[in-house]
């Protein structure tokens, strides 16, 4: 049997989209691969449809957060996701609380990996699991961190952000604490990760039930361990 030219042609638009640091217009996809701009158009239109592909407000194509979902696993058989691992259960050891980490995918935050507290009393979060973007600590640093077009988009789509203060100061401090009403009774803290262009595309967080959260003895830890696997996503040694 035969491979699917149509669809080998097709991905391979996304192999272009990656190879630039920003979006293309259509005439740059058409430039960079050799073809008309109708068929361009027509593969790039496909892939928006399969939510691979997105456009931001200057009208340029680029890859869409849809892929973190299967970069996770991807990272996990590259053996990547085998190297932050290990932080995340110091991490978990250290403070007794579970520790996760969260990506934003079509406006909202999703955990793609997480270790669990063996506290009896304990707040889990399996993967998949999503969060507001106004009152969650990892929807506060994934806004707070955001750029510009990623803003323009949540704005666009009516997705409900906390206040500006609220984002000034999780950029001031460097984390975010939950407002506490997303999920009663529990309360997260979350800081930025940052990828080899020094953009967040992800949080570190930990989660605990209302009652035994200390900002005193959860903050240093947290900042060390997503200060570690910031390293590790821009190809530096663990830090520990």
């Amino acid at each position: 049997m035969r491979p699917l030219s149509t669809v080998i042609k097709t991905l391979a638009v996304l192999d272009a989209l990656a190879s630039s640091p920003r979006g293309m217009r259509l005439p740059e996809v058409a430039a960079a691969m050799s073809l008309s701009r109708p068929t361009a158009y027509q593969r790039l239109l496909t892939l928006i449809e399969a939510g691979w592909v997105e456009q931001d407000e200057d009208m340029r194509y680029r890859l869409s957060m849809h892929a973190c979902r299967f970069a996770a696993a991807a990272l996990e058989q590259a053996d990547l996701g085998a190297r932050v691992q290990p932080v995340l259960e110091a991490l978990v050891h250290k403070v007794k609380e579970t520790a996760s980490v969260a990506v934003l995918d079509r406006g909202v935050p999703f955990v793609v990996a997480r270790v669990d507290s063996e506290s009896l009393l304990r707040a889990e979060q399996k993967i998949g699991t999503t969060f507001e973007l106004e009152g969650s600590a990892s929807g506060r640093i994934l806004t707070a961190f955001a750029n510009q077009s990623t803003l323009a988009r949540l704005h666009e789509s009516g997705a409900k952000l906390a206040s500006e203060d609220v984002l000034f100061e999780a950029r001031a401090k460097g984390y975010a604490i939950s407002s506490g009403y997303t999920h009663s009774g529990v309360v997260a803290i979350a800081a930025p990760i940052f990828d080899i262009h020094g953009k967040c595309f992800a949080t570190l967080s930990l989660v605990m039930p209302e009652t035994r959260f200390e900002l005193e003895k959860f903050r240093q830890p947290l900042l060390d361990a997503a200060a570690e696997i910031t390293s590790i996503q821009q190809g530096g040694p663990s830090v520990r």
